[in-house]
């Protein structure tokens, strides 16, 4: 195995990986070469723009909120530069205790309104199931999907031109393709759904490309990822929404849902053999967050402690109905990739060519 020699990235189970003669990897040579700089004055001019279209509205800007670091800290932002904000919470069932807290932390310290949607449990449940006999690496997207499909939503019934992102390049800017599918393959949702599901999918949120090019270009609603406008910086961020919300910690990245931790931490792990701690570690390398050696550090505990694990593994087959033998009957099964299902990949690659 060949670890890269700035980041943690390795060639394991990556097919896309390639170093350099001094050992570097071709992810972390493009996140150097394409790290945005920060600009306050454009910062400022996109807030200002963000109050100049909420003008004479009940809402400036709509903010989709997981209790997590990154939402959390666009919150605090948004307080902070009076953006009169929505703000927007999905439950899928999932969500930790800590993550409700944070959340409602959040509500009661900016005096922002939420708007709570939460799904159909046994439908979504069922979905879920789907694509864990469906044997694809992308189980998450169903969660995803949904969400965004939600925001879009709210956003354009409720005249909100602007929609708020954590996404950041600094710490989410490396993940190779091969880990993971888009969230925005409507066709091969559905399609696995009704391979795999038993339950008629009737409240599922979705969000097809034509659709979401209509929100785009007919209803002028857009994506700000407002924290790609300055240096960000995790471990401050987390100081800055502790002393502001009392947001507590919850551990890794995305693990403010059970769910997600328990795919990431061992699903993806153990059946797909990916260790999604190296991208993210790697980020904050190669963002000046973190040393090479803290990282390795991290990578060398477990990746799932047995005795979370027991106790999370529990929880997830008993809200899905499954055995211990029926799950471990899906995590056997040869895997498959999405493509193997349908998908509108060939439009997304059209309408792609086109925005650029």
């Amino acid at each position: 195995m060949t670890v890269c020699k700035r980041c943690v990235m390795d060639d394991s189970n990556d097919p896309d990986i390639r170093f350099d003669e001094d050992g570097f990897c071709n992810y972390c040579r493009d996140y150097i070469k394409n790290l945005p700089s920060s600009n306050y004055y454009e910062f400022l001019r996109v807030i200002s723009n963000i109050k100049k279209a909420g003008k004479n509205k009940k809402y400036d800007c709509l903010l989709g909120v997981s209790g997590g670091v990154d939402s959390s800290y666009v919150a605090y932002l948004a307080k902070k530069y009076g953006l009169r904000t929505l703000l927007f919470s999905f439950d899928n069932g999932w969500n930790t205790e800590v993550a409700k807290n944070n959340i409602k932390n959040i509500v009661d310290s900016t005096g922002f309104d939420i708007f709570e949607y939460i799904v159909d449990f046994d439908e979504f449940m069922d979905l879920q199931l789907s694509m864990l006999k469906a044997s694809v690496i992308n189980v998450e997207m169903v969660t995803d999907h949904a969400i965004t499909a939600c925001l879009y939503k709210v956003a354009k019934d409720g005249n909100i031109k602007y929609i708020l992102s954590g996404i950041n390049y600094e710490t989410e800017a490396i993940m190779p393709q091969s880990w993971g599918h888009r969230w925005n393959d409507l066709p091969n949702i559905l399609d696995i759904h009704r391979k795999f599901g038993k339950i008629p999918l009737k409240t599922y949120p979705t969000l097809s490309l034509w659709k979401r090019v209509y929100y785009h270009l007919f209803k002028q609603v857009k994506l700000v990822p407002l924290l790609n406008y300055m240096d960000y910086n995790k471990e401050k961020a987390k100081q800055i929404i502790k002393k502001a919300f009392g947001w507590e910690d919850y551990g890794f990245k995305h693990y403010e849902s059970l769910w997600t931790k328990f795919y990431q931490a061992y699903i993806l792990h153990i059946k797909f053999h990916v260790d999604k701690r190296r991208a993210h570690l790697s980020c904050l390398i190669c963002s000046g967050q973190l040393t090479r050696t803290e990282a390795l550090c991290q990578l060398e505990k477990p990746i799932y402690p047995l005795d979370e694990l027991k106790r999370d593994k529990a929880i997830i087959l008993s809200k899905l109905g499954l055995s211990e033998q029926q799950f471990e009957k899906y995590m056997q099964q040869p895997i498959k990739q999405h493509k193997d299902y349908d998908s509108d990949e060939l439009l997304y690659r059209v309408l792609k060519c086109l925005r650029r």
